[in-house]
């Protein structure tokens, strides 16, 4: 799937020019804890979210403890960023965006790197949409079951080739059999996350019965 395909395509927006309070208004009148900053073409500028408003001088955030090592650029920065009525002010600056055409592995990727909870997705440096984590979640509950074409040959090719696909399972020499849908996995495979991770590889592919493991008992330690 790609960043299109599981997008939400309605999304609040605000002006720069917005008042902080009007975009905490917003988030609380949506159930939203992010929205997207738009300039007057409809180019993104930033984001603003629950994490830049918690820092406001509202609540208590006007005297942070002084690094000396920061310049006074940085400290004036970060004094409009708490203290400004302006979303522009206020606002995350350049935040992480993907093209509609980028993967959802990809989108989901960039969240875990960056701990991020949203991402913008832009046509031609537009903005079209957005994804957040809910919209991850639903992307796994319509995912359509694996299409590998039924058969006892070609399920056991699929899961040679996934064995391969960074699964923590590549070199370990697992011999794979099938008989009337049914997986038998054998090797020296000694960690109980690499037999788990063996036995899920099986069951996702698409006509998979069940799975009988005759891995040898690990050496105890």
């Amino acid at each position: 799937m790609l960043a299109q395909d599981v997008m939400t395509t309605v999304v609040v927006k605000l002006s720069p020019d917005n008042s902080v309070r009007q975009a905490a208004q917003i988030m609380l009148d949506n159930h939203v804890s992010g929205l997207p900053v738009v300039d007057d073409d409809g180019h993104l500028v930033g984001l603003i979210t629950e994490g830049d408003l918690i820092r406001r001088i509202e609540l208590g955030g006007g005297v942070p403890v002084i690094d000396a090592s920061l310049t006074t650029e940085v400290r004036a920065n970060a004094y409009l960023r708490r203290s400004s009525w302006r979303v522009g002010d206020a606002m995350t600056a350049d935040p992480v965006t993907v093209n509609e055409d980028a993967s959802v592995s990809r989108v989901a990727a960039l969240m875990q790197e960056r701990g991020i909870k949203r991402i913008p997705v832009l046509r031609n440096d537009v903005l079209v949409g957005i994804i957040s984590r809910a919209d991850l979640l639903q992307a796994i509950l319509s995912a359509r079951h694996d299409e590998t074409a039924l058969g006892d040959d070609a399920i056991r090719r699929s899961i040679l080739v996934r064995l391969g696909e960074n699964t923590g399972l590549e070199g370990l020499d697992v011999t794979v059999a099938v008989s009337d849908g049914v997986v038998h996995l054998w090797g020296n495979v000694e960690a109980p996350e690499c037999r788990r991770a063996a036995r899920i590889l099986a069951e996702n592919v698409r006509g998979v019965r069940g799975v009988v493991e005759h891995f040898p008992e690990p050496y105890p330690h």
